[in-house]
Parts: C-alpha cells; sequence; structure tokens
C-alpha cells in the first residue's frame, strides 16, 4: 500500500493511457533512488572517507571506498531486477460492488537472472510477486476494494525492489485496463416475476423423469434404459428417450419497474438474475436501448446480464 506521500504524488504525477498488455519494463522506464537507510550508508560511507582523509589513515579511506563501491553496485543490481521484466496480464473476476476485487497480476523474465523480493503497490493494496526463477513465471494476488458498478480504475501499479542490501529502490510504473464489477444486488429482494411464456418447457436428457419417445439401439446407449418389453413385440431393440422440464421462462423488465428509483431498478434486476440462476430458471432480461438479453441461463449468461447491468449509464448520465 502506497503511504500518504505517494498518494499525495501520484496526484502531480504526468498522466498517462491505458497500456495494452504484456508490457516490458525497459531500461528507460526503470528509475532508481536511495532509500533512507541508503542515505543514512551514505552519509556513514562519507563520514568515514572525510575522517580518514584528515587523519591521512589509509586502511580506513580503503575501507570507505570499498563500502562506496558496494553502494554503487547496489544501484546496479537493483536496477537489473527490474530490467526485462514483463508484466503479461492484470485480470480479475468481478465481483459485487462493495465486495473485494481480488487481481491477478502475472509477471515473467525472459533471461537468465533470478528474481527475488519484487513488491507490487496499488494506490489501496499491496503485496509480494513470489521468486522468479530464470526464464520463469509468477502470478501475484492484490484485494482491491469496490464501492460503485462500472469498470473500476484500478489505477497505475508499481513494481519496485530494494534488493539486495536496500540501499536502494528501483521501481516501474504499468498502467492496466480497468476491471468490471458488477451492481450489488437488493438485499432481501422481492421473489421472480412469474409470466413472460406460460408454457412448461422440456428438453431431452438421460437423467429425466418422463418418457418421451421410444427409438432404436445405439452402440452405446444404456442397459436401463432398453425398453425390453416393447423390444420383444417388435424383435428388435428399442431404447426409451427421457425429458426433463426447465421450467417457466422469466421476463425480467426494465420497464415493468417504472416506479423505482433508477439505482434501485438495477440493483433490483441483478437481485433477481441471482435468484433465477439459483433456483435453475431460464430468464430473459430486457433494458432501455439494446436488445433482449435470452432467454437462456448458466454461467454465461448470467455474466451477460450482469454486465449489461454494470455498464448502464449512471443515474445522472441518463437524465
Amino acid at each position: 500500500m502506497q503511504t500518504s506521500a505517494a498518494r499525495w504524488l501520484a496526484q502531480w504525477a504526468r498522466p498517462r493511457a491505458v497500456e495494452a498488455l504484456p508490457v516490458r519494463l525497459d531500461r528507460r522506464r526503470v528509475y532508481v533512488l536511495p532509500t533512507r537507510f541508503g542515505l543514512f550508508y551514505a552519509a556513514l560511507v562519507f563520514t568515514m572517507a572525510l575522517g580518514a582523509l584528515n587523519y591521512n589513515n589509509n586502511p580506513a579511506l580503503l575501507l570507505a571506498l570499498l563500502l562506496g563501491a558496494t553502494a554503487m553496485a547496489s544501484l546496479i543490481f537493483a536496477h537489473l531486477q527490474l530490467s526485462g521484466l514483463r508484466v503479461d496480464a492484470v485480470s480479475a473476476d468481478p465481483v459485487f460492488a462493495g465486495e473485494r476485487l481480488q487481481v491477478h497480476v502475472a509477471v515473467s523474465a525472459r533471461d537468465a537472472r533470478r528474481r527475488n523480493g519484487l513488491r507490487l503497490d496499488a494506490l489501496d493494496a499491496s503485496t509480494f510477486v513470489p521468486p522468479l526463477a530464470p526464464e520463469g513465471t509468477a502470478v501475484a494476488e492484490l484485494l482491491l476494494d469496490t464501492r460503485q458498478r462500472g469498470w473500476h480504475d484500478i489505477g497505475r501499479l508499481r513494481v519496485s525492489t530494494t534488493q539486495p542490501l536496500g540501499l536502494a529502490r528501483a521501481w516501474s510504473w504499468v498502467w492496466p485496463s480497468p476491471l468490471l464489477v458488477y451492481p450489488a444486488p437488493e438485499v432481501q429482494g422481492p421473489p421472480l416475476p412469474e409470466g413472460g411464456n406460460n408454457g412448461q418447457h422440456a428438453r431431452l436428457n438421460p437423467a429425466g423423469d418422463d418418457v418421451h419417445h421410444l427409438r432404436g439401439y445405439r452402440p452405446g446407449d444404456a442397459p436401463r434404459t432398453i425398453a425390453w418389453k416393447p423390444s420383444a413385440r417388435r424383435d428388435t431393440l428399442l431404447v426409451r428417450e427421457y425429458e426433463q422440464p426447465v421450467g417457466v421462462e422469466v421476463l425480467l423488465a426494465w420497464d415493468a419497474l417504472g416506479a423505482l428509483p433508477y439505482e434501485q431498478r438495477i440493483r433490483r434486476l441483478a437481485h433477481w438474475v441471482e435468484q433465477a440462476e439459483r433456483t435453475d430458471r431460464r430468464y430473459r432480461l430486457t433494458l432501455p436501448g439494446q436488445p433482449a438479453l435470452g432467454p437462456s441461463h448458466g454461467p454465461a449468461h448470467r455474466h451477460l446480464c450482469l454486465r449489461a447491468l454494470a455498464l448502464m449509464p449512471h443515474a445522472d448520465a441518463a437524465r
């Protein structure tokens, strides 16, 4: 997590557009500055060198020069920890507004250097990247708070390290694309509306309860599905085809909720989408200015409906 000083500096940083991933961190994108410990170390080495010169103490001067060379080597090593690193992807499964978004950041290296101690910082969260083997990959996870539906801008990500001695910090910035956040469903909302299609649908299902028809035997059919008595009468093997009712289609219509406030409508429809999925009901969602979604059900249809609700214009823009 970035400090208050880092937050203040981020407000005045040069704005950058969203980058298409993967992004390679070359030497022109890596910055290096001494840490607080590094500044203390530099002051200590400078004092040692000054005292050695003042008293004409050659061993002490040699020691100060060796410590200074160690610090310079630490700066170069910290730079090399990030140079050549690649940020491959930033992704997250959508969550409902108010929940924490688990962001996965995939990084990789395409050289023979081993990388340890890499840190990943967002505005409100931070984590360490697992050690990267030569030409290896790793995935780090960030937990971000969400407050409203739609595209959640996670801001710029900082990849940094203080390896090997903590004398300097090398860092680089990445500007990923925003991530989707679903609208928060209404708490204790009403049950699903009935209607939209009063017919009961059924589909063929080997695990169904009702017999639909008989057909000829095919290699691979289960023995329990063979209708032995009809097969004996017709002198050929016949197999039962079963069907399973799939329920009444539900219409989730935006226009039917005209008495509710704008955002309350979105939360009510999100609640109904979740309720229809829990009860395995086929449903159709109609929103203003968009083609109807469905009727269908399942994870893919759920995502399409919740995404459409999440990307509805906000109340101020819709007026």
